[in-house]
């Protein structure tokens, strides 16, 4: 199986026609359609359904396409690795980041070590912090950007000082809105959206002094930007950090802090004993001088 037929069948998928993805390889409609024939029978499975003018994945397909696109990633990550000149530093580091306040003071850092290596590009991923970790452990990411708590054996990190702090995102009509201070208990009352994410919705309920089962959860959410708007409708209250970007993206909306403080931190981590590109060995250099 070559890389070569990896990206012919991604780029077909991609276009959902043989002449599109064809014109795009610059090679004829009945060369590509061979490649996908010659694959199918490698793999011992059908991959893709043929319309009279679109293409669909089979489940095989699907699955094929993921297993597909991680190779290509990490095959071009490392063309960047190996292209670059032994005098410079240059080539790609690839970030996770999931929303958080250290998302900005990493955008510094960033801004920085470009200033200083003008020819090193970061590749971004905006994401779970679930996903963010199996791209590490498969080697598509250099670097994560996430929120504590994070389970750290399998890495080494080092904690951003700044700290973020938990509240909740309501419409500005909320009744809780006009309150000067918001408790914890007050929270109790209304419907409340929570993290997904297992560890921090335990912090969460921990916080809040009561069993999941006594709330009222109309919506469990990944990233904030998706459930801002929510709450701008008015499908309840978010439970979230004051760090999120989402939480400025409408006037209707806005982040109360709850009392007692609860706060928490971002954490850059990177796979243990792990040979890192030298740009994003300096990069961590950087941050940690």
């Amino acid at each position: 199986m070559e890389l070569r037929v990896l990206r012919y069948f991604l780029t077909a998928v991609q276009e959902g026609n043989i002449t599109r993805a064809a014109d795009i390889l610059h090679v004829t409609q009945p060369t590509l359609s061979r490649q996908l024939i010659e694959l199918e029978q490698e793999l011992g499975t059908t991959l893709l359904i043929r319309g009279k003018r679109s293409l669909t994945l089979t489940g095989d397909g699907m699955l094929f396409r993921q297993q597909a696109e991680e190779i290509v990633a990490l095959a071009d990550k490392a063309e960047h690795t190996f292209l670059d000149k032994a005098d410079t530093v240059s080539g790609v580091i690839s970030l996770g980041a999931t929303e958080a306040v250290g998302g900005r003071v990493l955008a510094k850092y960033m801004k920085e070590f470009l200033e200083r290596y003008p020819k090193v590009q970061f590749d971004l991923y905006n994401g779970m912090a679930d996903h963010i970790k199996e791209r590490i452990e498969k080697g598509l990411i250099d670097l994560g950007l996430l929120l504590e708590p994070v389970d750290t054996t399998k890495y080494e990190f080092m904690r951003l000082t700044q700290k973020e702090t938990w509240g909740v995102l309501i419409r500005r009509d909320h009744p809780l809105a006009e309150k000067e201070e918001i408790y914890v208990e007050d929270l109790r009352h209304y419907p409340l959206m929570l993290p997904k994410r297992e560890n921090a919705r335990n912090k969460v309920l921990n916080w809040l002094g009561c069993e999941e089962s006594a709330l009222n959860v109309p919506v469990y959410y990944n990233l904030l930007s998706n459930v801002a708007l929510l709450v701008e409708v008015g499908i309840g209250c978010a439970v979230c950090l004051d760090g999120a970007l989402s939480i400025n993206s409408s006037p209707d909306i806005c982040f109360k802090p709850v009392l007692p403080d609860f706060t928490t931190r971002s954490v850059l981590l990177w796979k243990k004993n792990h040979l890192l590109h030298p740009a994003a060995s300096l990069f961590i250099q950087m941050i940690r001088a």
